[in-house]
């Protein structure tokens, strides 16, 4: 029993609307799940998901492209109805017939269809209960053939096969045991003098080949080169830093050797990244792919129109006939998109998309353009690259909001610390692009706290604390009236990271600073005692955001990489509504040429946005997501 059955158009204006439902309750369940739908599935081009369900309620719907129009049902999740799909079919054609002139002059009202509606589902409902009747009932074992059958004569004759070749086994062993000991017999049998003439002269053989080796030369003994004295440059504390030519190895390093590094540290990007970040700088693509593709129907075009001509030649048809072949319109089947849908998918997986996401996306597209009618001068080729590309730009552009700043800004007017957690695999560069994001809030003049939570890896600390030394260089206290714009907070290693990040915190807000950056330890998606770790991280300390941190490189791997990390963090946790990951920030863009995919595989996954792009080793290569560049390249 259907539940509610909705038509509305792609604009949002509702043609026709039916509601078997009474409780008020179940209306706005509905509203919210159609609201739902149209963000996760228009919005985003995610046309490749046939049902969806929400709280109870399983939706399904079928699109009419030619005329922007969506046939959406609503019923319980646990009813087993088969006829819904026919039923959506039924009900698409039987609309557009009845009124065609309205939907082809655009007048959406008067839209009166509740007798066809409910002839058509008593008609699918009759029919669907005939079908099962008519349909062969199960038979009983009894009446099955399989206990017709003699099982104990089918066992015996298995069991004999069985045997027989068991005795073959042992018999070809016992044979092979046989001739080996008639071997060592014979070999027993000979003689000693024979045996010991004959080792006799294998050892003499083997003398003599050894002797008839040439020795070679005796090379002559190298000069050992004693150890060169390195000479350091001023950053390293070198001739100009230490006073002296060298650098004596004897002698204790000096205290002050990392901070005079730092001071040496290039200082020519101070001050280049105050406001938001710089848009991701990628090539755009020339326009000869799309020039190619309209000249090959431009030219497919005039052989159509040529041989057209010739037809109305030959059989002396008016003039008329000539001109009303050029105007026309073609409706577009997946049969007809199928090859150029190929070639996309291929393109996208030659540029690192993963496979089931390329495959998700032509479909989406197959869906969106099935039954659309072309106009005379557009191309099928080109109409699916459009197509495609508009469906890229909607899945990596944000669906909220993503300002920082902003946040940070009105955290403090709250007077508590923003919280930004960094989680992702081992080797991704988290604490790298941590000090980046720290570089880039110092320079728009906020505190940074770094709470260094990743208690397993060596050196893990060590680096942290390099980093924090080096932001200060870059901006020392005597600029920023005296207050040191990063600290550290440490607590050495095997301690609880939730711990840790807790009392970080708590001292940034009792020592007012704005932002806490929770560096957290490399995990693989599979480990699950660390992801359990991490989950707790998260739920105890409530982070304003959580940043999944993945390498551009990869392709198939980021979908298994989120999708599992997104799947612990809700399993591990103990509310209600987990904290899921919010942002994506993708490392090594400078890696990867045109192979931009990852991008693509990793919005489509989460729904998130990718809020950070890494391009290079200094603090300053840190970008923002330009989704149109990415799209041009991907599509190059």
């Amino acid at each position: 029993m259907l539940d509610i059955f909705s038509i509305f158009t792609k604009g949002g204006i509702v043609l026709f609307c039916f509601n078997n439902l009474s409780n008020a309750n179940h209306t706005t369940q509905f509203a919210t799940i159609v609201n739902n739908f149209v963000k996760t599935v228009l919005l985003q081009e995610r046309t490749d998901k046939q049902a969806l369900e929400h709280q109870g309620l399983r939706l399904q719907y079928k699109l009419d492209n030619e005329f922007e129009l969506v046939f959406i049902v609503a019923y319980q999740k646990f009813l087993q109805l088969s006829y819904v799909d026919k039923f959506l079919d039924d009900i698409q054609l039987e609309f557009r017939d009845k009124f065609l002139n309205q939907l082809q002059n655009r007048a959406l009202s008067g839209f009166d269809f509740q007798k066809e509606f409910q002839f058509i589902l008593k008609d699918v409902e009759e029919r669907t209960k005939e079908e099962t009747k008519s349909s062969r009932p199960m038979k009983s074992y009894k009446e099955s053939e399989k206990a017709k059958q003699k099982a104990p004569l089918v066992m015996t004759v298995k069991a004999a096969k069985e045997l027989e070749q068991q005795k073959k086994l042992e018999e070809e062993t016992a044979r092979k045991i046989e001739e080996q000991k008639k071997e060592l017999q014979q070999q027993a049998a000979e003689p000693e003098e024979d045996m010991v003439v004959k080792n006799r002269k294998k050892l003499f053989a083997g003398k003599v080949s050894k002797e008839k080796q040439p020795k070679s030369p005796k090379q002559p003994e190298k000069s050992k080169k004693s150890k060169e004295k390195r000479v350091w440059d001023v950053a390293y504390g070198g001739a100009n830093a230490n006073g002296g030519g060298e650098l004596d190895y004897s002698k204790d390093i000096p205290e002050d050797l990392e901070d005079r590094r730092a001071e040496n540290y290039d200082r020519s990007y101070v001050g280049t990244m105050s406001g938001n970040l710089k848009g991701l700088e990628v090539a755009d693509s020339s326009d000869d792919d799309e020039d190619n593709i309209a000249d090959e129907e431009f030219e497919e075009a005039i052989r159509e129109r040529r041989a057209e001509r010739e037809n109305v030649k030959q059989s002396s048809k008016s003039l008329f006939s000539i001109f009303s072949g050029l105007v026309g319109s073609k409706t577009l089947t997946r049969a007809t998109m199928q090859p150029h849908l190929e070639k996309l998918k291929e393109l996208m997986m030659s540029k690192n998309v993963a496979a089931d996401i390329s495959e998700k996306l032509c479909e989406s597209v197959a869906v969106k353009l099935d039954g659309k009618v072309l106009g005379t001068f557009e191309g099928l080729a080109s109409t699916i690259k459009t197509t495609l590309s508009d469906a890229l730009v909607q899945i990596l552009s944000p669906k909220r909001r993503i300002d920082i700043l902003r946040d940070v800004f009105e955290a403090k007017r709250a007077a508590r610390p923003y919280v930004m957690a960094f989680c992702g695999v081992n080797g991704v560069g988290k604490s790298t692009n941590l000090a980046k994001i720290c570089f880039w809030l110092i320079e728009n003049n906020v505190r940074v706290l770094i709470a260094a939570c990743d208690t397993f890896r060596a050196g893990a600390v060590e680096q942290l604390r390099t980093h924090t030394k080096h932001l200060n260089a870059l901006h020392p206290p005597e600029k920023h009236d005296g207050r040191q714009m990063v600290q550290l907070y440490e607590k050495g290693y095997g301690k609880d990271a939730a711990g840790i990040a807790m009392e970080a915190i708590h001292y940034a807000q009792e020592a007012r600073i704005d932002v806490v950056l929770v560096d957290t330890a490399g995990r693989m998606q599979d480990n699950e005692p660390l992801m359990r770790a991490l989950a707790k991280l998260i739920v105890v300390n409530e982070p304003d955001l959580v940043l999944f941190v993945g390498e551009a490189l990869v392709g198939n791997e980021a979908v298994d990489q989120l999708v599992k990390f997104n799947q612990a963090l809700a399993d591990n946790s103990t509310t209600e509504n987990p904290h899921l990951i919010d942002g994506i920030v993708l490392t090594k863009f400078d890696t990867i040429d045109d192979k931009v995919g990852a991008a693509i595989s990793m919005s489509y996954i989460t729904g998130q946005p990718i809020v950070f792009v890494g391009t290079g080793q200094t603090y300053s290569d840190l970008r923002n997501l330009d989704a149109k560049a990415v799209i041009s390249t991907l599509m190059k």
